[in-house]
């Protein structure tokens, strides 16, 4: 009797070393959602722009190889198995899950694919001058972070009476300056100069600007 138990036990750890078990749907889930817990952004996200060296990650369910945290380079791209460099710079997560679907199809049936942004590093503001904090701060995206709120980021003006501020940025290609009034728009009467900052801005608090305020 012995004998035969130790038989069937040698059979049942040899049939477990040859076909392991699979990962459930729900333990997937699970490492998705870990993932999702990390960022701020949804994943497959409509509305966030990925930019360079932001961090995505990408999950291929049921394949496990093809599920990675990639950053994208400087010029745009990631790498993927199978399919090497591919342009995600410019493109929403949502975007970019349904071109990555496209390039997939060609070596695996359906694949179902997600794609979550891990660290968003590309949407950078840059504040100098007289602040008591000046460096680079990331901003969670594009149309929600406004002057009033960056200067506080940036621990707040050294003077307090600080009249005008410059904002510097590209549009097109072309330099664009803007010259606001924050004294102004902190008492509420150029609520309209509050400009929503956009990735890439440069923030300066001067001793003193000579160009007339302009809205953005």
């Amino acid at each position: 009797m012995k004998t035969l138990i130790s038989y069937l036990t040698i059979i049942g750890l040899g049939i477990i070393l040859l076909f392991p078990p699979i990962a459930y749907p729900e333990e997937e889930k699970e490492a998705l959602s870990k993932k999702q817990a990390q960022t701020e952004i949804l994943a497959d996200s409509s509305q966030y722009v990925i930019g360079p060296e932001d961090v995505l990650y990408i999950h291929t369910w049921k394949e496990d190889a093809l599920s990675r945290t990639v950053p994208v380079r400087m010029d745009g791209k990631i790498s993927m198995p199978l399919i090497d460099e591919i342009r995600a710079a410019g493109l929403t997560p949502l975007q970019l899950k349904e071109v990555l679907i496209g390039k997939f199809k060609k070596f695996i049936d359906n694949p179902n694919i997600s794609v979550i942004v891990v660290e968003a590093n590309s949407y950078k503001v840059y504040v100098s001058g007289l602040v008591k904090a000046p460096g680079v701060y990331r901003i969670k995206s594009e149309n929600e972070t406004t002057l009033l709120q960056i200067i506080p980021m940036a621990g707040g003006l050294l003077n307090v009476d600080q009249k005008k501020i410059l904002i510097i940025r590209k549009e097109n290609g072309e330099e664009k300056r803007i010259t606001v009034n924050y004294k102004k728009i902190v008492q509420g009467q150029e609520p309209i100069s509050n400009c929503v900052l956009k990735p890439g801005d440069t923030v300066i608090v001067p001793d003193s600007i000579t160009l007339e305020p302009t809205n953005p």
